[in-house]
């Protein structure tokens, strides 16, 4: 019993820790992107697509090999006098020349394959870009609610401040009155900022597959310090997407299509050999049974749509080949934008740093003027108004450009632009 109650005690005392370990389960951007290439319904979708795709490539084999089908029927005749006859057949076929259309749809079947492979790089390429969204967004709202702390302790100080002035009768009601409203917003400030905060949580929960309540912290920084491969090497790199890819493939297709169009203006050849039995008649006696074998030729000489159909699959490579190069117009356009749009981001980074540095300064100022008595509590709130919006303006200026960044990741078509840094 002794021992029983040292067990509890030792029990009770870990409890703390394992909870402690237990809620301080981090989560890096790595681990996200795991979580949700196993857990997102779009991205294993994709992957199931592929296989469904690879099924319909082998069964596009079929057509190489030789068909063969058995059959039996079962007549009851009436005549003079009333009998049965059973027949059974078995027949072994192959086709010898088709005009090249079981060749067409073997291509067609591979292509479309090789578009759906692409359809999986593709939503990888999403899966990524919006985990990485979500990801950051929520460092950015957990940055922001640890800003808005700083920026209510700094509405307190103030407030006090004023109180003390007021209490001396060197300051007049309305300073209080001031300070408390501007505690009041800082207040109300945190509280939305605390909600932002959970509702980019919920988001990125809800993309790796946990629960969308679930808590934990989150390993990564806003800062990212990358110097830009060549805006050309970009593009070149970016004209390798899927979506390019899965153009060219289409491009392929329509040509394919052609094929099909073609080969009904050439003979078919099929060679068939076959075994029937007949069983049964008059007085039930088996007739002999019969082996053939022979190549037959058909060969259409007119039929007024296959014409409209070979001059409607011309059409369609030139529509295949038109929209692929629009969407390399479309591509190239989006990668100089995002690009500009990096460019901008961290201009603006650098300029949201120097302003913080002087709103700090400022409310410094103003703190210590209004302390001594030699500024008004207008100043005061206002220069922690400013600074406040600084600290702010800084955060999301960082997220702006670590968006841009995972966009432009997006539109290249890359996992991270370091690694084309790295092989320049």
């Amino acid at each position: 019993m002794k021992s029983f109650f040292k067990g509890i005690r030792i029990y009770i005392l870990a409890l703390p820790f394992i909870v402690f370990v237990s809620s301080a389960y981090a989560l890096t951007l790595d681990e996200a992107i795991s979580l949700a290439m196993e857990n997102l319904p779009s991205y294993k979708a994709s992957l199931i697509k592929v296989r469904s795709t690879e099924a319909l490539y082998d069964a596009s084999l079929a057509s190489y090999l030789p068909s063969l089908d058995a059959s039996t029927s079962q007549k009851r005749l009436y005549t003079s006098r009333e009998f049965s006859a059973r027949t059974y057949d078995l027949t072994l076929s192959y086709t010898l020349f088709d005009g090249g259309k079981r060749r067409a749809n073997r291509d067609i079947a591979r292509l479309n394959l090789n578009t759906d492979k692409e359809e999986v790089r593709k939503s990888l390429l999403d899966l990524e870009y919006n985990i990485k969204a979500a990801f950051y967004t929520a460092i950015a709202q957990k940055k922001t609610v640890e800003q808005r702390k700083i920026q209510l302790h700094d509405a307190q100080k103030d407030h006090e401040i004023a109180e003390g002035r007021y209490k001396f009768g060197v300051a007049k009601l309305s300073d209080v009155l001031q300070a408390s409203v501007r505690l009041e917003q800082a207040r109300y400030n945190l509280i939305q900022a605390e909600g932002d905060f959970k509702k980019a949580l919920s988001e990125l929960n809800s993309l790796i597959g946990k629960s969308l309540d679930s808590q934990y912290d989150i390993v990564g920084s806003l800062d990212i310090d990358i110097k830009l491969p060549d805006k050309n090497k970009l593009s070149d790199i970016a004209l390798q997407r899927p979506e390019v890819k899965q153009a060219e493939n289409s491009m392929e297709i329509s040509r394919s299509n052609k094929s099909l169009a073609n080969s009904t203006f050439y003979p078919s050849l099929q060679l068939s050999t076959s075994y029937s039995k007949t069983e049964g008649g008059a007085f039930r006696t088996s007739f002999p049974e019969e082996k053939t074998a022979g190549i037959t030729a058909t060969w259409n000489i007119f039929e007024l749509g296959k014409f409209f159909k070979q001059k409607s699959s011309e059409f369609e490579k030139g529509v295949s080949a038109e929209k692929l190069n629009e969407l390399k117009r479309n591509i190239l356009l989006d990668v100089h934008k995002t690009y500009e749009d990096f460019a901008t981001a961290s201009n603006k980074l650098k300029v949201a740093e120097q302003q913080l540095k002087q709103a700090e300064h400022n409310y410094s100022q103003a703190f210590g003027e209004y302390k001594v008595g030699k500024a008004d509590i207008l100043s005061l709130v206002q220069a922690e108004s400013l600074l406040s919006n600084a600290r702010e303006q800084l955060i999301i200026s960082k997220l702006n450009l670590i968006l841009s960044k995972a966009l432009l990741e997006k539109i290249t078509g890359v996992k991270s632009l370091e690694a084309i840094g790295d092989r320049q």
